[in-house]
């Protein structure tokens, strides 16, 4: 597990790039061109963050010309006047230099016409993606040079095409702002949606922190767009990893409709009756997606990556002295990096929803000691009765069973030393609730810090039945591996949750004296599990780390069995997607599953975490 941490700004040594110019002869089709270059005095012009609303190149006819090169750059992924890197960026010819590089989009049937510049003196320049899509090619363009081609622009989608400058194999610097989006629409589709590129810079010095640029169009949090919609709005975009990263994507408040899958170097089209709603949705690299949401209540909401190393201070290029911005009530401090805000406002004559019989529960936020811990544990446990004693704490926090369609006001007590905040992930719910210090709610009257010794109601309405999450959104990294989170499961009016058919598996983190630790339900190891034998089980997996969720199987020996998949973030799976399969699931951090689980045979089961032979979690199932 790789942690990114970025403290300061540095400058990479390549030698300046030369400005070229270019002069054009025709060629067939699919021909290579040839191009010629003068040499002009060294610049480091200033990088341009590409907010992917302006396609690049020339269209004549059926053909797109477009010239584009890869030249030496200043970029400032935060504030204009702040830290910044140079480093080689792609650019499109006469125009500034951009991160992530130039929008290439044409509609299907499209000839697009390349002329290739590397501007560097040093680094032959590997191009990948600039071919008919889908497949795999590749144009290596020496130092110096320039090299034109020819080709169609393929099947329609979304594609990711990155140029790679020196060795392939670095595995010590990430170069991912040398990328950019470049997309087939269909012919007579509309093109109204948004375009963003996730990009890292990275360099990794000895035994020094690393250094990082992450960004999402080219710039960090908080110099991330603002977006906007109004109330009943359908929104429609394009997010492209254009990194060597997973990043499992998390919109907060609303489901999002999965109009493609990810696959690598873009993305595939899913039909209709076998699309999902996802709350998050894990990015694997160098892949798109296309998605839909309804801005159904107004706001202010997140897009962001759910891996906590992506989106806390250290994620800044900017240094970060001590840690008072990790419990800071301004979310322009205790954020950073892949995020991005939304505010969604009403529309004239726009109506509150009725709190009419709302049920009330109280959870108390504490800490206890624990043997091996390097640190106190942290947990939230429902209050039955009297109130728990600050004191104490259950191996794992409480489970909240709620009921759909009944609204329930939770009130959170802080008994902490430090402040905190609630997410209630996957629950759409009110902005003001939404548990985002500095940013839930809207203008004037945000959500603030749940302070030591003070309380917060968060009024939740719950529109569906599922599997759900609620975790801590402050100072996320120590709160989380100390245990700040907990399931949610919506029932049904009228239902009952049977925990000899309903069983939980809640994957996070521990930090003990030695080593980090995945635990399930608060424990590194599972307590035995009696399941009846010719019953459908309901498995819901919860994965709620800070980074990496984890790979489960479950086994008969060394049989993996059979299982449903019946739901995911909360959602219920389309009868397309509900097909038995092989009984493994891997989970990022803001995902959750539910499987139907019919054991075939009485016997003994395990549910393995990694490697059978070293697993890192393991429990055993019973079947009678």
């Amino acid at each position: 597990m790789r942690r990114l941490t970025g403290l300061l700004a540095v400058t990479a040594l390549f030698e300046p790039a030369a400005q070229l110019a270019w002069a054009h002869r025709a060629a067939p089709p699919d021909a290579r061109l040839a191009w010629t270059h003068r040499a002009a005095p060294p610049a480091l012009p200033v990088v341009a963050a590409n907010d992917n609303r302006r396609a690049a190149g020339t269209m004549r006819g059926d053909t797109l010309f477009v010239a584009l090169d890869v030249r030496m750059a200043r970029w400032y992924p935060e504030d204009s006047g702040g830290a910044f890197v140079e480093a080689p960026v792609l650019g499109e010819v006469g125009r500034a230099p951009q991160v992530p590089g130039p929008l290439l989009r044409v509609r299907a049937g499209t000839t697009i016409a390349v002329r290739f510049t590397n501007a560097l003196s040093d680094s032959t320049i590997t191009l990948l993606g600039m071919h008919t899509r889908p497949g795999i090619d590749s144009v290596q363009v020496p130092p110096g040079a320039t090299l034109g081609w020819r080709f169609t622009a393929g099947t329609p989608g979304t594609y990711v095409y990155r140029a790679i400058a020196g060795s392939v194999n670095d595995r010590d610097r990430e170069r991912e702002q040398l990328t950019g989006a470049f997309v087939v629409d269909a012919r007579g589709a509309r093109a109204d949606d948004r375009v963003f590129v996730i990009n890292i810079w990275r360099e990794s010095k000895d035994s020094q922190p690393d250094v990082n640029a992450i960004t999402i169009n080219g710039r960090s949090w908080p110099y991330t767009e603002r977006l906007r919609a109004t109330r009943g709005d359908t929104v429609r975009w394009r997010v492209v990893n254009g990194t060597r990263r997973e990043h499992p994507m998390h919109l907060h408040g609303f489901f999002f409709r999965m109009l493609t899958d990810g696959v690598p170097g873009g993305d595939s089209a899913v039909a209709p009756s076998a699309q999902q709603h996802r709350v998050t949705y894990e990015m694997q690299p160098f892949s798109a997606m296309r998605m839909e949401w309804v801005a159904a209540r107004e706001g202010n909401w997140l897009f962001h990556c759910h891996l906590a190393f992506h989106v806390i201070p250290e994620a800044r290029l900017t240094p970060v002295v001590g840690h008072a911005d990790h419990g800071s009530a301004d979310a322009t401090r205790h954020m950073a990096g892949l995020v991005m805000g939304i505010a969604v406002t009403a529309p004239s004559g726009a109506t509150c929803e009725s709190r009419a019989g709302a049920r009330a529960l109280r959870l108390h936020v504490q800490s206890a000691r624990r043997a091996g811990r390097i640190t106190p544990a942290l947990g939230a446990v429902l209050e039955h009765g009297a109130a728990p004693a600050a004191d104490s704490l259950p191996h794992a926090s409480s489970l909240l069973l709620l009921t759909r369609g009944q609204p329930t006001d939770i009130t959170v007590l802080n008994h902490l030393d430090q402040a905190t905040a609630i997410h209630w992930h996957g629950i759409e719910l009110e902005s003001y609730s939404d548990g985002v210090a500095g940013w839930s709610g809207a203008m004037n009257r945000l959500a603030p810090a749940i302070a030591p010794r003070d309380s917060f109601t968060a009024r939740l309405t719950l529109k569906r039945a599922g599997t759900f999450i609620y975790h801590t959104h402050l100072n996320d990294v120590d709160q989380l591996t100390r245990g700040l989170y907990g399931p949610i499961v919506v029932l049904e009016p009228g239902q009952r949750f049977d925990p000899r058919t309903d069983h939980l598996f809640v994957v996070g983190w521990d930090v003990d004296s030695t080593r980090l630790n995945l635990v399930v339900n608060g424990d590194t190891t599972g307590a035995p599990l009696a399941f009846a034998a010719g019953v459908h089980h309901r498995l819901r997996f919860v994965f709620i780390s800070p980074a990496e969720g984890g790979d489960f199987a479950l086994r008969a020996d060394t049989t993996v069995q059979t299982w449903t998949p019946i739901a995911r973030d909360g959602w219920d799976l389309p009868q397309a997607r509900r097909r038995p399969e092989p009984a493994k699931v891997s989970g990022w951090a803001g995902q959750t599953f539910d499987f139907d689980f019919l054991p075939p045979r009485p016997g003994v089961y395990t549910l393995i975490a990694g490697d059978p032979k070293k697993p890192d979690w393991q429990g055993t199932i019973v079947v009678r």
